[in-house]
């Protein structure tokens, strides 16, 4: 909106340049999205409580977590007021990339928030069936593989992804890509679902990857540094620069409250609309299989609950302590916090490593 209202007003007054540059909005957009948190944070978590919608923890988890009963659920409000806004005030939003992003966040945002409802509302254990979440993903998918497949906008490079380590080198998915984009909606989108279990965990995870792929739209978008580093030049991919900017800030902004001990967990409205963006970004900027490395704590919990069940279902005994892997490392006695922070770390080095794989090639 900021773009639109003052960018063309440059001639009266040269100030409003500055609309013009990706990296002023995006400071401007993470800035905005620490700001909403703060100022939404309290209140929500206060309407929360008045409405006792808390969380109830499974039985089997860790003795650890029992006194987190009843904290406030739902969270995940905070968060997607705190990356829509600063978005649609700083970004083009007339912008396809950011369209689809933003669509996304909102789809699962509202799956997510259903479930929540269902569950912590209206007190229906299971909350939204399964199936009916899987389809409500399976549908973002389809959306979202099915522009980028048709929209004359991506006529060139709609089915093409790059390859890590390999230079000037491209898979073309074909008639396959939209249930590729289809996979790995669905993949990221209940992966981060699997790792919001430790407090600060997942927000945490989100905010590192988000700021990888802040740098790799940044990259995308420009044609000398695509040209430079030979990836895909993706015209009008910058903008996603500013989302993830948004993101970084809100993630940054509900660790405020997230973080241990927990003031308000972010609910199944959190992490599917999380999950589900970063696999958008994934999409967008043709980085599919670049995800693993930048996620790649998100992927080891989900494969570790992939393996618990495998190998309990034919040896009948279990491969970890507990899955995700978390709770695992709780069991063998390291604290929660322990946990979290050695995750980001994790996290953190796998974010370096994507990042250097553009010039290890």
């Amino acid at each position: 909106m900021f773009y639109y209202l003052f960018y063309p007003l440059r001639e009266i007054v040269s100030g409003f340049n500055v609309f013009r540059y990706i990296t002023f909005r995006s400071a401007g957009a993470a800035i905005t999205a620490l700001f909403i948190s703060f100022v939404v944070g309290p209140y929500i978590i206060k309407k929360l409580r008045q409405h006792q919608i808390g969380e109830e923890i499974r039985e089997d988890g860790p003795p650890s977590h029992k006194k987190k009963a009843g904290t406030p659920t739902m969270g995940g409000l905070i968060i997607l007021a705190a990356v829509i806004i600063p978005t649609l005030l700083w970004a083009q939003v007339f912008n396809i990339y950011i369209l689809l992003v933003l669509f996304a966040t909102l789809w699962m945002g509202i799956v997510g928030f259903i479930d929540d409802y269902l569950k912590d509302v209206r007190k229906i254990s299971k909350g939204l069936v399964a199936k009916y979440k899987l389809l409500g993903q399976l549908m973002l998918g389809a959306i979202v593989g099915g522009v980028i497949y048709f929209a004359p906008q991506f006529a060139d490079i709609g089915t093409l992804s790059t390859l890590p380590f390999f230079k000037n080198y491209e898979i073309d998915f074909g008639v396959f890509y939209i249930p590729m984009v289809i996979f790995v909606i669905i993949a990221t989108s209940n992966s981060v679902n699997l790792t919001d279990g430790l407090d600060g965990l997942a927000i945490g995870l989100v905010g590192i990857s988000a700021l990888a792929w802040a740098a790799i739209a940044y990259f995308s978008g420009r044609t000398d540094f695509s040209d430079y580093l030979n990836i895909i030049y993706l015209p009008g991919a910058g903008e996603l620069t500013v989302y993830c900017a948004a993101l970084v800030g809100a993630s940054l902004g509900f660790l405020w409250f997230n973080s241990y001990p927990a003031q308000v967990f972010m609910g199944d409205t959190g992490s599917l609309a999380l999950g589900s963006a970063l696999g958008t970004l994934a999409v967008l900027l043709k980085k599919e299989l670049l995800l693993i490395i930048i996620g790649g704590v998100f992927a080891a919990e989900t494969l570790s609950v992939i393996l618990q069940v495998l190998y309990y279902k034919y040896t009948k005994k279990r491969l970890f302590k507990m899955a995700p892997i978390h709770h695992h490392f709780e069991l063998c006695g390291w604290a929660e916090s322990t946990v979290v922070v050695r995750f980001w770390i994790i996290a953190i080095l796998l974010v370096l490593f994507s990042l250097s794989t553009f010039k290890i090639r």
